[in-house]
């Protein structure tokens, strides 16, 4: 999960996999979702200027907690990763 507000998300999702590979490499080959949060302070252009710059096989999903934006959808996108 990286902030929608981060100075560079690339590079706060790239920390997080350098993290992840010091922590257990093998986790590195596991399927991934990326959750963009706080994405209620984003309209569709800065969302689509967003996705552009991410990996394009990496799964995105950008919610909200505050306003409840794609709770659900996370949810079930993780629970299909798990089963």
């Amino acid at each position: 999960m990286v902030p929608a507000d981060s100075d560079d998300i690339v590079k706060e999702y790239e920390v997080l996999l350098a993290e992840l590979k010091q922590y257990n490499p093998e986790m590195l080959f596991k399927d991934r979702i990326l959750a963009i949060s706080k994405s209620d302070m984003l309209d569709e252009e800065l969302t689509n200027e967003i996705k552009e710059m991410l990996p394009a096989d990496l799964e995105t999903i950008f919610i909200s907690s505050i306003v409840g934006q794609n709770i659900t959808e996370l949810k079930d996108l993780l629970w299909k990763k798990l089963n």
